[in-house]
């Protein structure tokens, strides 16, 4: 699990809804669950492409030592990447 940055990556979160949305990404719209915990010391993001195959799936925790990103099955890149460009469907 990589040691990130957290208030860069909570940053990216800002204004996330929590629960689930729909978002646009690359000219494409993603079905997006953002969950938190209640004391909001670990979450999960997964995306999943409307009528296509690619995902993105990603858990974070804040522990005693640092907070840790753990992308699922991809690098971090391609998550904190996603993330970066997201605009809600209206």
């Amino acid at each position: 699990m990589p040691l990130y940055p957290e208030e860069q990556f909570l940053a990216l979160l800002e204004g996330l809804p929590v629960g689930y949305s729909v978002v646009q990404r690359y000219g494409r719209s993603y079905g997006l669950t953002y969950s938190l915990s209640r004391k909001g010391d670990r979450g999960r993001i997964y995306a999943e492409e409307l009528g296509g195959s690619d995902f993105i799936s990603l858990n974070f925790y804040r522990t005693g030592s640092g907070f840790y990103l753990n992308p699922c099955e991809m690098p971090t890149e391609k998550v904190v990447e996603f993330l970066k460009g997201l605009s809600k469907d209206s």
